[in-house]
């Protein structure tokens, strides 16, 4: 810390602080952070599947739900072709559900395999018509939800 006297009649020394060698420690920890962070972050390897476009095969008793935003912006939701409500939809799937349980068995038999919900969206329905068709689905009881997508004409489709 330097100290400087000025050269007016008080004759009292200026008290200012030298930032410099404050400045110096600064940057110099800045560069030590800029070395030391991308050694301490790891990274997770993960591969991801290499998948061509998957020819979707239907099953009877699997649900297959058509989803579209309306203009007034309410969301449209179609089981097979029939417009349905939330409750109507809740009410539907529960009872697809226990009508396909018992038909293999009841709950408890073997190799018990439960119905899919196949999801065919529209380009432009908002996110939350197409989530809360998931949620209610799930609300019944339904662990495999999946979505049914077009592809280009002429071509296959590489899963990135």
């Amino acid at each position: 810390m330097a100290i400087s006297i000025g050269g007016d009649s008080t004759d009292k020394p200026m008290s200012d602080i030298n930032t410099t060698p404050l400045v110096d420690v600064m940057l110099v920890m800045l560069i030590i952070f800029l070395i030391a962070v991308p050694v301490v972050v790891e990274n997770i390897k993960v591969k991801l599947p290499d998948v061509k476009f998957d020819v979707t095969t239907t099953k009877p008793e699997n649900v297959s739900l058509s989803i579209r935003g309306a203009a007034d912006g309410s969301c449209e939701v179609y089981w097979n072709k029939s417009r349905v409500d939330s409750k109507e939809l809740l009410d539907r799937a529960v009872e697809k559900l226990k009508a396909e349980i018992a038909r293999q068995g009841g709950p408890n038999a073997p190799g018990v395999e439960l119905p899919e919900v196949h999801i065919r969206g529209d380009v432009d329905t908002p996110y939350r018509c197409v989530g809360g068709a998931i949620y209610t689905m799930q609300q019944a009881g339904f662990a495999k939800v999946g979505f049914i997508s077009e592809p280009p004409p002429g071509g296959t489709v590489e899963r990135l």
